[in-house]
């Protein structure tokens, strides 16, 4: 295949790979895709090993980093100096000690854990920082930002290293602004996809963002897992396809087993927009977690970010433990991030198989639809 960010990147196929697991991203690259390491859980020294092992793998093939660097931010934690644990009210602590005695789990070490306030200042402007610098001493092909437009030193520091910069969006109007910020490639992720996503749909999103941003190219995102999903997108005007939730049962996945099992089982109406792991809108595994945040009588209601996600992951990270153990109300609570695709996840998968096979799809939608036009 060749399209503008073929040609660019120096890959086979234009499938971008979003993974917090380094196994994926190498596994994508070397098959001829484009393996995409979220940075968000590292911190900078650990980073720095993750792409470090990334290098050794791909043999010089081309990767990328995500930062999480989110526009808006919980105003407490807009400050530099404030402690982010000391943030945390009080009634959303006795909510989550609430929810561990209800299922069975004790009680929660929560955000108290050692290192958990230097794990939220990851997802501020001054902490992503850190990880940038650290990813623009690999030999990356790519950086994105998500959640909001890449700040200035990120642009600056990638354009010096001759790294492009990619965002991603949930409307026309992000889009447009993440061009003036310096973005040079758009990924239009639609409301199917995991994680934090907007309300339009990917059908209707793509070619609006196509058509407000060119010549720029634009990655689609969202509902994407098979080939014809890649055709689909490439009809619509994309110049390749950014997909996340398709990886989370492959062989590689760090995906916790509990959780890739409610994945396998899952349909596509199990997923869930929710506040309930971040303080921002994102789609997960719909579970005990969030029917409890979201509409128990006595819940506080999320947080902001970083103050939920600081309150939510370290609470997770117990909650897949117990899960693993037998805890019934632990596998009730469990989830993870996941898109309305989770419905086509019904087998565990080889990475590079699953490439593959969106190849080969690809290949038989484009020769449908070309009898199409010849009949």
């Amino acid at each position: 295949m060749r399209t503008s960010l073929t040609e660019r990147l120096g890959i086979d196929f234009p499938l971008f790979a979003f993974s917090h697991c380094r196994d994926v991203v190498a596994a994508v690259t070397n098959a001829g895709g484009f393996g995409v390491l979220g940075a968000v859980a590292y911190s900078p020294e650990r980073l720095d090993q993750e792409l470090s092992w990334i290098d050794a793998q791909v043999n010089g093939r081309p990767y990328g980093v995500d930062v999480l660097v989110p526009g808006k931010i919980d105003a407490g934690a807009a400050d530099p100096g404030a402690r982010l644990l000391d943030l945390v009210p009080e009634r959303h602590r006795d909510f989550l000690a609430h929810l561990f005695r209800k299922y069975g789990l004790g009680l929660p070490g929560g955000p108290m854990e050692p290192g958990a306030d230097e794990a939220g200042r990851r997802v501020t402007p001054e902490g992503a920082t850190g990880l940038i610098d650290v990813a623009l001493t690999h030999p990356i092909g790519l950086i994105a930002s998500a959640l909001g437009p890449p700040p200035p030193a990120m642009v600056d520091r990638a354009r010096a290293a001759g790294v492009p910069v990619a965002a991603l969006v949930g409307t026309v109007e992000h889009a447009t602004r993440q061009v003036a910020a310096g973005a040079d490639i758009i990924v239009a992720q639609g409301t199917e996809a995991g994680g934090h996503t907007g309300e339009v749909s990917t059908m209707v999103l793509v070619p609006q963002v196509v058509d407000a941003v060119a010549p720029v190219p634009v990655l689609a995102a969202g509902g994407i897992a098979e080939g014809r999903q890649v055709a689909a997108a490439l009809a619509l005007g994309a110049e390749g396809v950014w997909c996340g939730s398709v990886w989370l049962t492959t062989d590689e996945a760090e995906t916790p087993p509990v959780v890739k099992r409610k994945m396998l089982a899952a349909t596509s109406r199990d997923t869930v927009r929710s506040r309930s792991r971040t303080g921002k809108p994102a789609r997960q595994l719909r579970s005990a977690w969030t029917e409890e945040w979201d509409g128990a009588p006595e819940s506080p209601g999320p947080l902001g970010m970083p103050l939920q996600l600081l309150l939510a992951e370290a609470a997770m990270a117990q909650v897949g433990q117990a899960a693993e153990s037998g805890n019934p109300g632990a596998r009730e609570l469990a989830n993870y991030f996941v898109g309305q695709v989770v419905g086509q996840m019904n087998q565990v998968k080889p990475a590079r198989q699953v490439v593959y096979e969106m190849i080969k799809g690809y290949g038989d939608a484009v020769e449908r639809l070309r009898g199409i036009t010849d009949a």
